[in-house]
């Protein structure tokens, strides 16, 4: 290990999506990494698996203390992805800031990534650190997309984003967690113009994809629904679903949506744990195909009407791969260059070009393509 590498602390590391962001990390030679979560055994387990630059350490970051706790390890940058964040409040990024590291989240919680700036800045600008919240697919990566679909464009009317994950890919019971939290709540959603409520995960609708078979997808309560609006300022509508791939499934998620509307069921989720551990029962009517799609409509530099869709395809279970490649592409990128990002705390929003993550796309064999579709009438 190389005494200028950057000590990275992947917190929940052995987890769903921090094992994946530390086995990425490993072997760089300008990370040192810890693996960090609750159970010492398990954190170590990984890390032996990982090389002689990683090492395993207990923390739980909801003890007292914490900011210490990273200074004693000499952490100089932490990487968070111990959800779901819904339900937490900036404790960690505070202590972060407290002992002079960067920070980097995965969160998808809407409040936890839109209210971040406001909230951490004043402390990263004090310590002359970077925090980036929200470094997964949504909203670094679909940002990229339209970035890379709209650039030079007068104009843009609707975004639509769908991601469809296949059925057998590893899945989180903290991120159930998450999806089950807003599930049968109203979500305000920019749409027709002005601000609407619509139920999560209730009514799904027909949604195409490049390589896909069509599927049914339904409303999701992400950050890009209040980021992309204002960021780009979207003048009709932007939409954002998840299509699961078996139509049972979603129409259990539907189900759970209308008992909440009712008022019959009023934390779904409490059934976390129970789906986590019986959801591989639908495994066999799936396949290991998932992907996503971008679509963008609105005027182009000579103001004609345009329509293009972003399509990425993943095979073999490696959807999981997709959420965690902004945090690498930006751990990396602080390990070799503190100064590349701007100090204070922001969102992931067009942090990264969609060039950067081309490399990740090779590595899991993952296929993209971009399609002119018929633009919509004046």
């Amino acid at each position: 290990m190389s005494t200028a590498a950057l000590t990275t602390l992947v917190l929940g590391g052995y987890g769903n999506f921090g094992a994946r962001v530390c086995r990425a990390l490993a072997g760089d030679p300008s990370i040192h990494l810890l693996v960090a979560g609750r159970s010492a055994a398990q954190a170590q387990a990984l890390a032996a698996t990982l090389g002689p630059g990683a090492q395993g350490v207990a923390l739980d970051h909801s003890a007292p203390g914490l900011a210490q706790t990273l200074k004693a390890l000499g952490v100089g940058l932490v990487v968070h992805t111990a959800g779901p964040f819904q339900a937490q409040g900036y404790a960690v990024a505070e202590a972060a800031a407290e002992a002079g590291a960067h920070y980097i989240d995965l969160a998808d919680g809407r409040r936890f990534v839109c209210d971040f700036p406001a909230a951490l800045n004043a402390r990263f600008t004090a310590a002359g650190r970077t925090a980036v919240c929200g470094a997964s697919t949504v909203p670094a990566l679909s940002s990229a997309v339209v970035d890379q679909l709209c650039a030079g464009w007068q104009r843009i009317d609707s975004i639509d984003i769908c991601i469809a994950p296949a059925q057998r890919a590893p899945r989180g019971q903290a991120t159930l967690a998450a999806v089950l939290s807003y599930c049968g709540e109203a979500i305000p959603v920019w749409e027709d113009g002005r601000w609407q409520n619509r139920l999560g995960w209730a009514a799904p609708t027909l949604v195409r994809f490049q390589r896909l078979r069509p599927r049914r997808a339904a409303v999701c309560d992400i950050p890009d629904l209040e980021l992309l609006p204002a960021h780009y300022r979207v003048t009709q509508r932007v939409d954002f679903r998840a299509a699961l791939e078996v139509g049972l499934a979603q129409r259990a998620f539907a189900a759970i949506a209308a008992l909440r509307a009712w008022g019959v069921l009023r934390r779904p989720e409490r059934l976390a744990g129970l789906m986590h551990r019986t959801g591989g029962v639908f495994d066999f009517l799936g396949t290991p195909l998932g992907g996503m799609v971008v679509r963008v409509a609105g005027a182009d530099a000579q103001g004609a009407p345009r329509r293009r869709a972003w399509h990425i395809a993943a095979d073999n279970d490696h959807g999981p791969e997709i959420p965690c490649m902004a945090a690498i592409l930006l751990a990396r990128q602080l390990a070799r260059d503190h100064a590349v990002l701007p100090v204070g705390a922001h969102t992931c929003t067009s942090l990264l070009p969609l060039a950067a993550f081309a490399p990740e796309f090779t590595k899991w064999g993952m296929v993209t393509d971009v399609v002119e579709e018929e633009a919509p009438a004046p």
